[in-house]
C-alpha cells in the first residue's frame, strides 16, 4: 500500500506543484492520476522513489516512511516506465530489460534468462532480445520498457505517460497488455496520464487533479461518471459533451447504443 500524507512539494523556483495532497493507494490496485499538465501528477508519481523529494509531508509504502529508505535500494525495487521508454540505444534489448537486475548483483545468466522470460510476458517474440532498440516499433520500445519495468518482479509499477508518445492503434494494444498484465500479475500500479478515457480504461481508482496537485475527485471510473463532483470534473470527464450522453435505441431488431450526436457507439450483447 502507498500513502501520501500532507504531502507538499515548491519548486527552487517557486512554483508550488503540490499543496497538502492526501490520498491511499490500495496495493494490487491500478490508480490513475489524471490532470492537464502542470497539475502535479508526474511529481506525486516520482515522489514515490524519491526522484523528488516533498517540501513536507511523508510518502510510505506499507507504513515505512520512504525517506527512510536507502534511495538507490528504493528505486531498484519499484518498477519505472517513461513515457518514451528511456532504452539505452547502444545495448540490445535483452540488456536493456536486463539493467535492473544487473545493477542489483544478478549473474549475467540469471539476469539473461530473466529478461528473456519477461520479453515473453509482455508478449514479444524472443526473436527481437539480440536487436537493437532502433530497430523496434514505437510499440515494442514501449513493451521493451514495461519488461524491464516488470523484470526484477517488483511489487509496485510507477508508469508515466508510457503510452503517450505511440499512435492510437498501438496504443489500444499496449493498455489492453497492460489489462491483461495486471490480472495475471496483481501488481500495485501507479499510472499517469492526460487522457480520461485511458484513466477510466485502466484505473481500479482514478485521481482526477487540479492545478498544484488539488484533488477534484477520487474514485471508481464508475462512481465519478455516476456523480461528478462538481462542474470542473462533470467538464474533465467529458459529461457535458455529445460522445458521453448514450442512451439505447432499436435499430434493426437490435439494441444500439447511441451518442448525443446519434452516432452508434457499440451494440449491446442480448446476453
Amino acid at each position: 500500500m502507498i500513502e501520501f500524507r500532507s504531502v507538499s512539494k515548491t519548486f527552487a523556483d517557486g512554483t508550488t506543484a503540490v499543496r497538502d495532497f492526501n490520498l491511499v493507494l490500495p496495493s494490487r490496485t491500478t490508480t490513475v492520476l489524471v490532470g492537464s499538465s502542470g497539475c502535479g501528477k508526474t511529481t506525486l508519481l516520482r515522489m514515490v522513489n524519491r526522484l523528488i523529494e516533498p517540501s513536507s509531508g511523508q510518502v510510505l509504502i506499507d507504513d515505512v516512511d520512504v525517506a527512510t529508505r536507502n534511495p538507490v535500494e528504493l528505486r531498484r525495487s519499484i518498477g519505472y516506465v517513461m513515457q518514451h521508454a528511456g532504452l539505452l540505444p547502444h545495448r540490445r534489448v535483452v540488456d536493456n530489460v536486463a539493467v535492473p537486475l544487473r545493477l542489483s548483483g544478478v549473474p549475467r545468466t540469471e539476469a539473461t534468462a530473466r529478461a528473456l522470460a519477461a520479453l515473453e510476458t509482455v508478449g514479444l517474440d524472443p526473436a527481437l532480445a539480440r536487436r537493437y532498440p532502433r530497430q523496434l516499433s514505437g510499440g515494442q520500445q514501449q513493451r521493451v520498457g514495461v519488461a524491464r519495468g516488470l523484470v526484477a518482479d517488483p511489487n509496485i509499477l510507477l508508469m508515466d505517460e508510457p503510452f503517450g508518445a505511440v499512435d492510437p492503434i498501438v496504443r489500444v494494444d499496449l493498455q489492453r497488455e497492460l489489462l491483461r498484465l495486471q490480472r495475471e500479475l496483481g501488481k500495485t500500479i501507479v499510472f499517469v496520464t492526460h487522457d480520461i478515457d485511458e484513466a477510466f480504461l485502466l484505473g481500479d481508482q482514478v485521481v482526477i487533479l487540479r492545478r498544484g496537485g488539488e484533488v477534484a475527485q477520487v474514485g471508481t471510473p464508475a462512481e465519478i461518471l455516476a456523480a461528478p463532483a462538481d462542474d470542473f470534473v462533470r467538464s474533465f470527464v467529458g459529461l457535458d459533451r455529445a460522445h458521453r450522453a448514450l442512451h439505447i435505441e432499436e435499430r434493426g431488431g437490435q439494441r444500439v447504443v447511441v451518442d448525443g450526436d446519434g452516432r452508434p457507439a457499440g451494440v449491446l450483447d442480448p446476453a
